[in-house]
């Protein structure tokens, strides 16, 4: 399975910068570690606050109690808390190998269906149909990453690759099933420990 997890530590006032240093660093090499294990696949930096730390990283395990101990493994675990989302298979995910093929910045995207009552199920079937043949097309062109179900009925999280913020805003306004559904987009950075960074 995989998981979505945003993390955010909160560093107790008064803790030595030597102490913070030296969890930071034990933190990275574990992150290592749990990428070498197929644990730990990506991790980015979401928009932050002056002096905010949270990360959002996506995990591979087999079940919440294995995800769980992986969790528990890393150094900042003590000064953090963990958001656990897990992520079911979307039919038009293109698959992890399509990680990192373009050039651009990296946006997720939370898509919920809003469709209006009385809509006929021909007009949603051939939406759903169109959308998958947008679907594939945009990963040929390296902007669509990965797809996945969230928990809650009807909603979806996307990871892209886009030029700037306009391109991603565009390329949400070309999917046939924009006009049934609200999008959050989320500007993702690189983190240092991104095992991506790495295959680069």
């Amino acid at each position: 399975m995989e998981y979505l997890v945003t993390m955010t530590t909160h560093v107790p006032d008064g803790t030595p910068q030597e102490a913070v240093d030296d969890v930071r660093a034990r933190e990275s090499a574990r992150s290592r570690e749990l990428a070498a294990q197929g644990n730990l696949v990506r991790l980015w930096r979401p928009p932050l606050q002056p002096g905010e730390w949270r990360t959002f990283g996506l995990f591979a395990a087999a079940n919440d109690e294995q995800l769980e101990q992986v969790l528990a493994s890393m150094p900042l675990r003590i000064w953090r808390h963990d958001e656990v989302t897990p992520l079911r298979h979307h039919p038009n995910d293109p698959g992890p190998t399509t990680r990192m093929n373009g050039t651009g910045a990296e946006f997720l995207t939370t898509f919920i269906e809003a469709i209006p009552a009385g809509t006929p199920d021909e007009t949603m079937g051939d939406a759903r149909s169109r959308e998958a043949r947008r679907a594939h097309e945009l990963a040929g062109e390296a902007h669509l990453e990965r797809l996945w179900k969230l928990p809650a009925e009807g909603h979806a999280l996307g990871l892209w690759l886009a030029g700037d913020v306009a391109e991603m805003q565009a390329i949400v306004k070309s999917l046939p099933m924009d006009p049934y559904m609200t999008t959050q987009i989320t500007p993702l950075t690189k983190h240092p420990s991104d095992p991506a960074m790495a295959n680069d």
